[in-house]
Order: C-alpha cells, then structure tokens, then sequence
C-alpha cells in the first residue's frame, strides 16, 4: 500500500507530534504514523493531508484524539515484577523510615504514562495489603491517551486482562461480572486519573514515588532530559523513579542517583 504521507508532509507532522508531547517518530516508524493517520481521515470522511492538519491545529479535542491514537498502551498487572519485589522490600521501609521522624503519614506516587491503568491498580493492591496502619497513601495516574485513562477509570478488565494478578488479591479487590473483574471502590479510590502531557509540569510536588515506565524510549534525548528534570521537580527530597528495564538515565546530566538493589534497578532523589 502506498505511504499517505509525503516526505515534506511527515516532517510537518513528525515536528507538530514533537513540539507537542516530545515523541519521535523516525524513518523507521514512520509507517505506524502513516496508518495512524489513514485511519483518522477514514473516521473524519477526509481525503486531504493538508486538511486533516489545518484540523488538528485548530482543534483541541481532535489534536488530543490523534496523539491517543499514534501512542502504544501495551501493559500488564504486574508488569516486570522485580520492580514491585523493589518497590515493597526496599523503597515502602526506606520511605516509612524517613516518615516516622516527619509525622508525615501518607504516601504519594505517580504512576506517569498509566495506559491502561494496571500499573496504578497494581501499586494500589501492594500498598493496600503490605502498608502499615497508620500510613495511608494516593497515586495520581496519568496518560496522554485519552482512550487508555477511560479504561482504567472505569476499572473494569475482561478475563483475558487479569493475568498476573494473584488469586488473593483478585479476591480481595475485584468483583467477578460479566466476561470480566471490576475494581472494587476501595481501590479505585486509591487513584485518580488525570490527563496529562509529560511536556509540562505536572504541578505536583513532594512526589515519595514516580513510576514512568517504557515511556522514555519514545523520547528524544533533549525530551528525555527535560522530562526527568521535572520529575525532579516534582519529587520529594528523599524519593524513588522507576523506569522501564530497557531505559537508562546513564549519561544523562541528571541529579538522580543510580541505586541497585536485590531485586532491580532504579534512581533515587537524595536531596539534603
């Protein structure tokens, strides 16, 4: 099938996509945004490049429609388990250990490009069985689809999604239905999703835990630097980034320290 896009046109497109949320697309992954966008003029009844873009520059809502559509949402409860092994025998005591000399009593974690929502839900079943009383804590789980942040806000997985999560926990916070397993409110209460372009801040600060996982990758490197600094920004002196397995601040200037721990990789903020 022959490429929709001219050379001159997936430049314009390419650099709108960048500027706009920090994305590359490459030579090599140019045919995803080639179909991406076949099928956006199929759903909008258009035949004409140059059109579809004088649409989403234009309009908001349609803008926000394209990027969900050009982004990848491949998750899993559970997903890389060894980072959850981390996160409760080593960051959850080493946070609680700072805590008892603040009075500080909650914990706050942003799960940042959600997807879905399993990863939230999967920190959100941990901390809720392994927290001590009487420490409480709340996860802000965002994306740029806007697709994805749907899904996970309504909490609902059909049968063929729950794999990974163990049967103790599928029995504690979610309800058996129709072709799938809802979230009980007592979790979905723990998370609240939000939209949000990892181009700009967040706005959240005094962060104890920031996962961004498999999210870097998609980045530049200017964009990965100008996205881990306002993760610094938005943590708390003494806090934890977790980032996908295959990603690396390695080179990076970056205040973040390489920590290795038993179980796996992460960067702590070690800020006196």
């Amino acid at each position: 099938m022959a490429d929709l896009l001219t050379d001159s046109q997936f430049n314009t497109f390419r650099k709108l996509i960048y500027d706009s949320c920090g994305i590359t697309f490459s030579e090599t992954n140019r045919s995803i945004l080639d179909s991406r966008l076949k099928e956006r003029l199929r759903e909008k009844q258009m035949t004409d490049v140059e059109d579809y873009y004088k649409l989403v520059t234009s309009d908001q809502e349609e803008f926000k429609i394209f990027l969900d559509s050009i982004t990848t949402n491949l998750t899993r409860f559970f997903r890389n388990q060894p980072h959850f092994d981390t996160l409760i025998n080593y960051v959850i005591p080493k946070i609680l250990e700072l805590k008892q000399s603040t009075g500080d009593r909650k914990i706050r974690i942003w799960s940042a490009g959600c997807s879905t929502g399993e990863e939230p839900y999967t920190i959100a079943m941990l901390l809720k069985d392994k927290l001590p009383a009487p420490y409480t804590f709340e996860i802000i789980a965002s994306d740029i689809s806007l697709k994805s942040l749907m899904v996970g806000q309504q909490g609902f997985y059909p049968e063929s999604r729950i794999a990974g999560i163990p049967q103790n926990y599928l029995v504690t916070y979610f309800t058996k239905g129709d072709g799938g397993y809802q979230a009980k409110p007592e979790l979905m209460n723990t998370i609240r999703f939000d939209y949000h372009n990892l181009r700009n801040d967040s706005g959240v600060r005094n962060l104890d835990i920031v996962f961004c996982r498999n999210v870097l990758i998609y980045f530049d490197e200017a964009a990965q630097k100008a996205t881990v600094d306002r993760f610094w920004t938005a943590m708390a002196k003494q806090s934890y980034l977790f980032i996908g397995h295959s990603e690396s601040l390695f080179g990076m200037d970056t205040k973040f320290e390489f920590l290795k721990t038993p179980w796996a990789c992460l960067y702590q903020k070690n800020e006196r």
